[in-house]
């Protein structure tokens, strides 16, 4: 799987509608999509006759090709359904993550200007908007549903897709779902069409084979790499539809054997510190790794059970959406496990880094991604820490709505500033070295904005000041409560300790669940301030 030679692109071949309707057409009788664990499934012909209905009913809706249409649930075959049918239809997706809040959503969908939500019952119950509810694809409140009699007899020559313009809006993907700081990310076509090249380049699996999509759908690491690129070159793809685990996770690779491993940071973590280094760890062990012999034959077996726990059948496992754990590279690189770690975000859709493990450096995030450029803002880029900027054919259009923060992104010689510091090495690779912003970076890799978990805190008169910081994967509240504010409270430093949980869980409940506190930490001082009284963030950990 090194450096595959593209297979699906040519020089002529720009469209990524053109490829949805090769792809289709090559693989009419084989399975496109299987949800795990329920058994049901779609061939590439069921997903053409399920586009072509509900191109119809979107027609019948009088939805517009441009307008936008925005689908929010958690990972399943509908999902995918939903998405290439507006695609396909010439719509803006808006993608939604599903552990957005109702409130968050609703905010997306009115930000956005959609003219149709396709999501769950869950979502559907709170949201004010026209809805198609994506588990029978029937309209919330109106008189309209897919006909399933509808081209039954759709053949493989019947498919064919509007032509796309490479700089027009293909996707709007929001980094945040609040109000005043929603961040729409305009995604072109050329963005799209150039991240599925890449992958046709470096990924070397193709029709019938097996994967496993277990990354949110709506965030663009997932989109592009675990769904639409396997779509498209015709693999089999199995949808985890329960919360990824690491036994979920374990026995769904175990059950399907995926050709490529594509995962977050945690699901490692996790099964690297909860099942192999407390075995490490006892004395037995410690004593036979101490001899460099039989320190590598335990290596040997440890790697060997961890890639038989990830199916046994991948080439690489495929690591990003946030920092990966020192300790834990360290380890798989020290037994040579077959992994790499990329490099990318939502404004470029999403891919920036990226090596094959057998080149890959340790501790780097990969070389910067055909069709891109990279540079560091630093005198001395390969030693001095700068921030990383990037320019390419995969770059956003800008933010929607939001023309300040788009003018702050791109620059007047159009280089993304991506808010990453880092360096460069004299061969190219790509090191992270910190976060210019305060943006932090959820263990599933969502964008956490420490400014919007602060809003919801502040909505408790109580609390006068806060800063969410970030230990390991988790997020804690540092609050500052004055004698005054405790008085007015009818409280003592005692009660208010006691009651501590009680305003976690209602400051929770404001949040997506990736958003969420772990816990608040009371301060008996103000916390320290620049001369504009903003706090100043880097003294609190």
């Amino acid at each position: 799987m090194a450096k595959a030679k593209s297979r699906l692109f040519n020089p002529s071949n720009t469209s990524v509608m053109e490829l949805m309707e090769q792809t289709i057409k090559k693989n009419w009788a084989n399975s496109a999509y299987t949800n795990y664990g329920t058994g049901e499934s779609f061939t590439y012909g069921d997903v053409a006759k399920m586009i072509a209905r509900m191109h119809l009913l979107f027609n019948q809706l009088g939805i517009e090709s441009g307008q936008k249409i925005a689908l929010c649930d958690k990972n399943h075959a509908h999902w995918a359904l939903a998405f290439l049918a507006a695609f396909s239809y010439g719509a803006v997706v808006v993608p939604i993550l599903s552990e957005f809040s109702i409130e968050q959503i609703q905010n997306i969908y009115n930000h956005s200007d959609s003219a149709l939500m396709i999501c769950g019952q869950k979502y559907a119950d709170g949201l004010k908007a026209r809805i198609l509810h994506i588990a029978d694809f029937t309209m919330k409140d109106e008189p309209y549903a897919i006909d399933m009699t509808a081209f039954t007899d759709l053949q493989p020559s019947d498919v064919q897709y509007f032509r796309e313009r490479p700089e027009d809006l293909a996707l709007l993907s929001y980094t945040s779902g609040s109000t005043g700081r929603s961040k729409g990310v305009m995604l072109p076509y050329r963005s799209v069409w150039s991240n599925m090249h890449f992958a046709d380049e470096v990924l070397d699996f193709g029709p019938g084979d097996r994967t496993l999509a277990i990354l949110p759908m709506a965030h663009m690491y997932g989109f592009a790499f675990d769904f639409f690129f396997e779509f498209l070159i015709g693999c089999h793809v199995h949808f985890l539809t329960k919360t990824p685990s690491p036994h979920i996770v374990i026995k769904a690779f175990s059950d399907i054997k995926p050709v490529v491993v594509i995962v977050v940071p945690l699901i490692l973590e996790k099964i690297v510190q909860k099942q192999i280094f407390p075995i490490l760890r006892t004395r037995h062990i410690r004593a036979l790794t101490a001899i460099p012999l039989f320190r590598q034959v335990v290596y040997r077996q440890i790697r060997n059970k961890l890639y038989a726990a990830l199916g046994g059948h991948f080439y690489e496992c495929i690591i990003g959406g946030a920092a990966f754990n020192k300790e834990v590279e360290d380890f798989l690189h020290q037994i040579h496990f077959p992994y790499t770690v990329g490099y990318g975000m939502t404004e470029c859709g999403p891919i920036l880094g990226y090596e094959d493990w057998h080149l890959f450096a340790k501790g780097s995030c990969g070389k910067v991604v055909p069709r891109m450029e990279l540079r560091i803002d630093s005198p001395d880029p390969q030693n001095t820490p700068g921030e990383i900027l990037a320019k390419g054919t995969n770059v956003m259009l800008g933010y929607y709505k939001n023309e300040e923060e788009t003018l702050e992104a791109i620059d007047e010689e159009g280089w993304l500033h991506t808010g990453d510091l880092g360096t460069i090495d004299r061969n190219g690779n790509i090191f992270i070295r910190g976060r210019k912003k305060t943006m932090l970076l959820g263990a599933n890799g969502q964008n956490v904005y420490p400014e919007e978990i602060e809003d919801a805190i502040m909505t408790h008169t109580l609390f006068e000041e806060s800063v969410v910081v970030q230990r390991e994967e988790k997020l804690v509240a540092l609050v500052y409560v004055s004698d005054k504010a405790l008085e007015h409270h009818g409280l003592t430093h005692d009660s208010l300790l006691q009651k501590l949980d009680t305003y976690k869980r209602q400051i929770n409940s404001y949040l997506p669940a990736f958003a969420n506190i772990s816990a608040i930490e009371v301060r008996d001082q103000e916390f320290e301030k620049t001369p504009k009284r903003s706090i100043r963030r880097y003294l609190y950990q």
